[in-house]
């Protein structure tokens, strides 16, 4: 907030209301209102920065119905960030179709109202951005270093492809970077039985999964399929 705002904010003020106010009372009242205008500004920014794919999301209208099976606890509790706080990092499972994407964009749309700078990415976009970062001298530090910078990552569609062995060689280091003091909040279909399976094996998927697994908050997403749920005009 600077002197410019403070001054919006008291030309903006409205006479009527501040009508035998005194002019500390007056200038306390815009320091408050410019500060709010501020805030909201940056979080709407960082809102609009993190490339979250529903902007709109929000856990508050989420279903926890007994049919669909989600655990409102863990989920609550992850909206609050406290897990960003902790640099404890977070996993949604579940097939397609159960909110994983849209829960994962109102968890990183509370860290943004917390200012903190978020980002969601696809993995296959993440790898494509990597490959052609690779083109250029030092472009895959540089990947790493603003994956890295962002307090809540959101990699969506984790393991949907199985990563090669050079995108396997890049996950550890950005995990490293990350682990134990910036969140990533992964959605993935795959159980974590597979994922070993999937990141094919050995010292690599040692690697990626060590630096996942251990103290992640797991999330079951159930077995319905909310689009089709809502497609079909149910609440």
């Amino acid at each position: 907030m600077g002197a410019a705002d403070l001054l919006d904010a008291l030309e903006a003020q409205d006479e009527g209301v501040c009508m035998g106010m005194t002019c500390a009372e007056r200038v306390r009242m815009a320091v408050d209102e410019a500060r709010s205008a501020f805030v909201t500004s940056k979080v709407r920014n960082l809102t609009k920065r993190a490339n979250l794919r529903y902007p709109e999301a929000d856990v508050r209208p989420i279903d926890f119905s007994e049919e669909r099976g989600l655990d409102r606890l863990p989920i609550t509790e992850l909206a609050t960030c406290g897990f960003a706080e902790r640099g404890q990092g977070a996993v949604l499972q579940g097939p397609t179709g159960t909110g994983k994407t849209y829960l994962a964009c109102a968890i990183a749309k509370a860290a943004c109202q917390r200012r903190m700078r978020a980002c969601y990415i696809r993995c296959p976009d993440l790898e494509e951005l990597w490959r052609e970062a690779r083109e250029r001298p030092g472009g895959e530090r540089k990947v790493t270093r603003k994956y890295a910078a962002f307090q809540v990552l959101v990699p969506d569609e984790w393991l949907l492809d199985r990563p090669d062995e050079l995108f396997r060689g890049f996950l550890p280091g950005l995990l490293e970077a990350r682990c134990g003091t910036a969140p990533t909040v992964f959605c993935t279909q795959f159980r974590q039985k597979d994922w070993h399976a999937r990141l094919g094996g050995g010292v690599h998927a040692d690697a990626i999964m060590d630096r996942i697994v251990h103290g992640a908050a797991w999330v079951g997403m159930g077995e319905m399929d909310m689009r089709r749920r809502l497609g079909a005009g149910l609440e």
